[in-house]
């Protein structure tokens, strides 16, 4: 059995949601102590518990010490089974982050999967639902696997009561990607979406956008929606170039005026677009899995971030795979996922 310390690098969920979906592949348990221990509130909370809930289930698994305020658990995976789940987190818990926990071993499943899966939709420190439907998906597509989501409502703080589906067809034989430019920016575009909230909220966002970014009018635009049972607003970036599709994101929080998280997304857009790089900070560190589970790849991407760093030193725990960073320019490094982990896997199980 693995014994992992939750406090290493980034110190936070990733660490438990990369164990729970590799322990998954592998068959291999794995003991986890210090569970979050960087983190302002650590231990595991809902959002984390329900993670774990779902690996449990998809993969018959047992699991040991697992609740609300655990700093420590245990978990020994069984034989992952295809089917339809349905996942509610109770809580505005980012729904995304439990679909990134199950569906890697979901993806070389025997057969289809259809999830359900309640709880924030719109989460600051996690993928947005425009970033997994836009950026992630379309990507895991090159790699053979087909996975659809579809965004039933919204769910922002504090209720949460967002829904996502997401439908995924394991592929038969899985390909390598490989992604060291970006190629010429084709569109460029923002989004201002307010739920139950004055449109005024979004016209001043896209104010603040267009002065920053230079962006026309036709570049921008107001979206409404009542469709959640909490107000919200998201100011979402979009720029499509020839190999990827990066979706950037800022959350409305209580108390911040709305030019604030305006100039927030457009400064990490300005950053994206400065590095000659396609591949994003937080996308980096989020296609280490997926690709070491199909036949690997590579990519470029900005300096490495310590989710980054974290995630690979995970990783290797379960695959004996050498994951090779190397910097090629300034402020742009290569990342290198070798093929095999099918073997590794073998040889664990």
């Amino acid at each position: 059995m693995l014994t992992i310390d939750g406090s290493q690098g980034e110190g936070g969920g990733q660490i438990i949601r990369t164990s729970l979906a590799l322990a998954l592949v592998t068959g291999t348990p794995f003991r986890i102590y210090n569970v979050r221990a960087r983190r302002d509130r650590p231990v595991l909370q809902r959002q984390h518990l329900t993670a774990v809930n779902a690996a449990a289930a998809i993969g018959r698994a047992r699991v040991e010490g697992a609740r609300v305020g655990a700093s420590e658990f245990t978990f020994v995976p069984g034989e992952v089974a295809a089917g339809e789940y349905a996942f509610d987190i109770g809580t505005a818990g980012s729904t995304t982050l439990v679909l990134q926990t199950v569906l890697p071993p979901l993806m070389l499943a025997a057969a289809p999967s259809l999830l359900t899966l309640e709880g924030g939709t719109h989460n600051s420190h996690a993928p947005p639902f425009e970033f997994i439907e836009r950026t992630f998906l379309p990507l895991l597509a090159r790699t053979g696997a087909r996975i659809t989501a579809q965004l039933e409502r919204y769910g922002f703080y504090p209720r949460g009561g967002g829904r996502i589906a997401v439908m995924i067809e394991p592929a038969a034989n899985f390909l390598r990607l490989d992604i060291r430019a970006r190629g010429p920016v084709r569109t460029q575009r923002a989004r201002a979406l307010v739920v139950n909230l004055p449109p005024a909220i979004a016209e001043r966002e896209l104010s603040i956008i267009r002065r920053e970014l230079g962006w026309s009018d036709e570049q921008l635009r107001v979206e409404t929606s009542d469709n959640a049972y909490s107000a919200g607003n998201v100011v979402t970036i979009e720029i499509e170039s020839d190999h990827v599709n990066e979706i950037l994101t800022a959350i409305g929080e209580r108390g911040v005026r709305a030019e604030i998280i305006a100039e927030r997304v457009a400064k990490e857009a300005r950053r994206y677009l400065s590095i000659d790089a396609p591949i994003g900070e937080h996308l980096a560190d989020q296609l280490l899995l997926p690709l070491a589970l199909a036949r690997g790849g590579s990519y470029t991407t900005g300096p490495l971030s310590l989710h980054t760093t974290t995630n690979i030193e995970i990783i290797k725990k379960f695959l004996p795979l050498e994951i090779q960073t190397s910097q090629v320019k300034n402020e742009v490094w290569k990342i290198e996922i070798p093929a095999g982990w099918k073997e590794s896997a073998e040889g664990k199980g």
